[in-house]
């Protein structure tokens, strides 16, 4: 993969150990990505962002896909990354919750969510991640955001800066280093920051079926007694999966024979939509509650997965994460053109402040609705029937719902208004 101009600089120059970036992000994921674009425009050439992931050496798509709520399409369109991925982008049109057992011959639907935020704008997209990235790199490569194929091993203060080593051997130097490598973040780990939350016992198991019948964009939750079942549109007539169930299942699930496991998925999908095939291949992921104690260090700042991992039951992991980069870029942005240094303390407690307080609350509603949904309580099932259907006969409070569905409920950074930095 080529280099931009900083990376170019860092392996030319004859001192490696004084050659200095403005930003380096670990992570080359959707948050990094997004956040070292979102930084460019609102900077300038003159400022330098680097991005290190070993990913960018492989030529592997993933075949994943994930749910962009309308306030991450809008940052995603300010950073002029949308048009590139839009015409493979479903949009959302409306959704279905209904709560029954595997058993039950019928699903009576309980809620439903239709209409946009916006006129003309669905409250979410799905989109496949290999599509999105693919425009994230290019965009960035573009701009001149440079592009590490390698890992960042070791760091530590350094008076204005942090120092770095790479993977590679490299050393550098950043006034500001972000962790958005992940739930399993190894700067979090080498910072010393520790994390917060449990187990849910349970894993998601995702993969992508096609079907004979167009789903006229209508995503369907159905909840099971082990966990919500989820049917998202994806262009032609597909779907991604995102289904829940306890570990030990998952796994048995997963190692099925592919007709075996198409028969279990049809017992959950159902014939609605004709027959069903498999279109990607399935994997599963453990699913928890967790927070890392603090969301900044030393001249460090974490986002997305790196910062919290939440269960996707109100698909809003990756909308959240968005939500980070768009506030710490903000923050950043704001810092530099008041000539402050952009890694003091002030500056990412800023960032700490706007995003802490956000991240508990979603954490503990989606731990709320997992624990109300995800178990075989009669009581309860009778209880949250009948909340369900009172949410369904108030259009008021669905609106709100969708808006906080969408992302702009709150304290919305610009970019998740669609507005520039």
């Amino acid at each position: 993969m080529q280099d931009g101009p900083v990376t170019e600089a860092v392996r030319g120059g004859a001192d490696e150990t004084a050659q200095t970036v403005d930003v380096l992000i670990g992570g080359g994921g959707f948050a990094g990505l997004a956040l070292a674009l979102a930084l460019k425009q609102g900077l300038g050439e003159a400022f330098s962002v680097a991005v290190a992931d070993p990913a960018f050496a492989k030529n592997g798509t993933d075949m994943r896909a994930t749910a962009i709520a309308a306030a991450a399409r809008r940052l995603f369109e300010t950073l002029g990354v949308w048009d590139a991925a839009a015409a493979q982008a479903q949009p959302i049109l409306d959704m279905v919750i209904t709560d029954s057992r595997l058993s039950d011959r019928v699903r009576p639907t309980f809620l439903t969510f239709a209409g946009d935020v916006a006129p003309g704008e669905p409250f979410a997209h799905m989109i496949e991640n290999g599509v999105l990235l693919a425009a994230l790199v290019e965009q960035a490569r573009a701009a001149g955001v440079a592009l590490l194929a390698t890992t960042i091993e070791r760091f530590e203060p350094a008076g204005s800066a942090i120092a770095l080593t790479r993977g590679d051997g490299a050393r550098m130097k950043a006034r500001l280093l972000v962790a958005a490598d992940g739930a399993r973040s190894r700067l979090r780990a080498h910072a010393g920051i520790a994390t917060h939350g449990w187990s849910y016992g349970q894993s998601g198991i995702v993969t992508t079926v096609a079907h004979e019948r167009d789903h006229h964009g209508r995503a369907e939750e159905h909840f099971l007694p082990a966990g919500p079942f989820a049917i998202l549109p994806l262009t032609g007539r597909r779907s991604s999966i995102v289904w829940t169930e306890e570990s030990a299942a998952a796994e048995r699930l997963v190692a099925l024979p592919d007709e075996l496991f198409l028969d279990e998925l049809e017992r959950r999908f159902g014939l609605k939509l004709g027959a069903l095939s498999l279109a990607g291949p399935r994997r599963a992921f453990p699913l928890g509650f967790f927070v890392a104690r603090s969301f900044i260090g030393a001249r460090l700042a974490l986002v997305g997965d790196a910062a919290h991992v939440i269960h996707p039951i109100a698909g809003q992991g990756l909308n959240m994460g968005l939500r980070d980069v768009a506030a710490l870029a903000e923050v950043i942005v704001d810092a530099a053109r008041l000539g402050l240094d952009i890694g003091g303390a002030d500056v990412l407690t800023r960032y700490q402040r706007w995003r802490r307080f956000d991240t508990m609350a979603m954490g503990v509603a989606t731990d709320g609705l997992n624990r109300l949904f995800s178990n075989r309580s009669d009581v309860l099932r009778l209880a949250r029937d009948f909340g369900l259907g009172m949410v369904d006969r108030l259009p008021g409070l669905k609106r709100l719902f969708i808006r906080e569905a969408a992302g702009l409920v709150g304290e919305v950074p610009k970019l998740m208004r669609g507005e520039a930095l």
